[in-house]
């Protein structure tokens, strides 16, 4: 039997054990806050994504609804057989931004054949005659039936709201986490000029109004990203023409 010799034994000491475990877990420790930053930058793009989203959804609507601000029908003159005598006042200003109470009020043109009951209806045969009446009313022989409705936009607790019809209407969230709203009017310096020269939260006369620009300010409630400011500009088209 040959004597053992120390040189021929194989295998890892306690030293080479110890750098073997602090490689290895420097190793995954890289490779878990790789991991856990391309998670975080992921939820963060779904979240701003989510915001996005949601802007573009409300102020899409009412960059459509802005643009048909004004039009009540083939005549300018309009007899008021409302109920309640109110259609002349909101066709007088079609526009309106209360800054105090933060609520924007529209009166347009209904657009498309889904808007529901319309807070007015102008029936006019587009020559001699038009005349407004309370809610929905179905046109005689000869006339055409112009649906209007009147909505209400208000920033209240964190969400912006939408109702519909005359007075204070009862009012749906529209999108919430906002942080901010805000309205100004691009205002025209005479009622001969189609552009407008400045911007102002509060034009003295709104027939001057050509344009409207919204900005909305939308808040993550988890802090995962920044908040986000969207800013738009819509005109009056029946202010221009």
């Amino acid at each position: 039997m040959k004597p053992f010799d120390p040189s021929l034994s194989r295998g890892f000491g306690l030293i080479e054990l110890m750098i073997a475990l602090a490689l290895s877990l420097i190793v995954v420790l890289g490779v878990a806050q790789v991991f856990i930053a391309a998670k975080n930058t992921l939820v963060s793009q779904n979240a701003a994504a989510g915001m996005q989203e949601d802007a573009r959804f409300v102020l899409s609507k009412m960059i459509q609804e802005i643009r048909m601000v004004g039009m009540f029908g083939c005549l300018g003159t309009i007899t008021d057989a409302s109920s309640a005598g109110d259609f002349n006042a909101s066709q007088i200003t079609p526009v309106r931004w209360d800054n105090a109470s933060l609520k924007l009020t529209l009166v347009t043109a209904d657009i498309g054949s889904n808007g529901g009951t319309p807070t007015w209806t102008v029936l006019s045969d587009c020559r001699n005659n038009a005349t407004a009446y309370t809610g929905l009313r179905a046109p005689v022989a000869g006339q055409l039936a112009f649906p209007i409705r009147r909505l209400v936009y208000s920033f209240a607790n964190g969400q912006l709201l939408m109702g519909t019809g005359s007075g204070n209407p009862a009012q749906a969230v529209l999108v919430n986490n906002v942080s901010a709203f805000n309205v100004t009017f691009g205002v025209a310096a005479s009622a001969s000029d189609t552009a407008a020269s400045g911007y102002s939260s509060n034009p003295p006369d709104p027939a001057l109004i050509r344009s409207v620009r919204l900005s909305l300010t939308l808040t993550d409630p988890n802090n995962r990203v920044r908040n986000q400011t969207f800013n738009v500009v819509a005109a009056l088209r029946n202010r221009l023409l």
